[in-house]
């Protein structure tokens, strides 16, 4: 006897946005740079090649790409005093998403911090190691009013 399963009762899954889609490329390439030590450039074109990049915000993602493999090393420095242990001592997916949510921080005022750290803890619950979500959400939380001092001052952290 088979078991009927109903389809209707389980919730569908929130369609990404092309932002998320962005992010998630980000960190992908970041993570291929950190492991294989490609080119970056090698890997914006790779990525770009991908099926599922026309769901992608293009511009977004360029910007956040082009920021990050260009600074990735001075963005070190801000985190790393927020870390247990030296950045490179980070897994390479963490440090992959610590990077795209300080990037987007420091270079993305028009998005909320709260959504930029939001974004980060969600790339870590997909594709970080267990719990990593939670130190992502750490650090960032630490690094947050550093980098958006105007907006904690001003009492838009609600």
């Amino acid at each position: 006897m088979t078991e009927e399963i109903n389809t209707q009762d389980k919730p569908k899954a929130k369609p990404k946005s092309a932002r998320r889609w962005a992010r998630e490329f980000a960190m992908q390439g970041l993570y291929e740079y950190f492991v294989a030590a490609h080119d970056p450039a090698t890997i914006r074109l790779r990525i770009e090649g991908e099926e599922d990049f026309k769901r992608t915000d293009k511009e977004f993602f360029r910007e956040m790409w082009r920021g990050i493999s260009d600074t990735w090393e001075s963005m070190a420095l801000v985190i790393e005093p927020h870390l247990d242990r030296k950045f490179a001592e980070v897994s390479p997916v963490e440090r992959a998403i610590i990077l795209v949510g300080t990037w987007e921080l420091q270079h993305r005022i028009d998005v909320p911090y709260r959504v930029a750290i939001n974004e980060s803890v969600e790339l870590a619950k997909s594709f970080g190691g267990t719990d990593g979500h939670k130190w992502v959400n750490g650090v960032l939380d630490k690094l947050a009013p550093t980098l958006r001092a105007e907006e904690f001052s001003s009492g838009r952290t609600r």
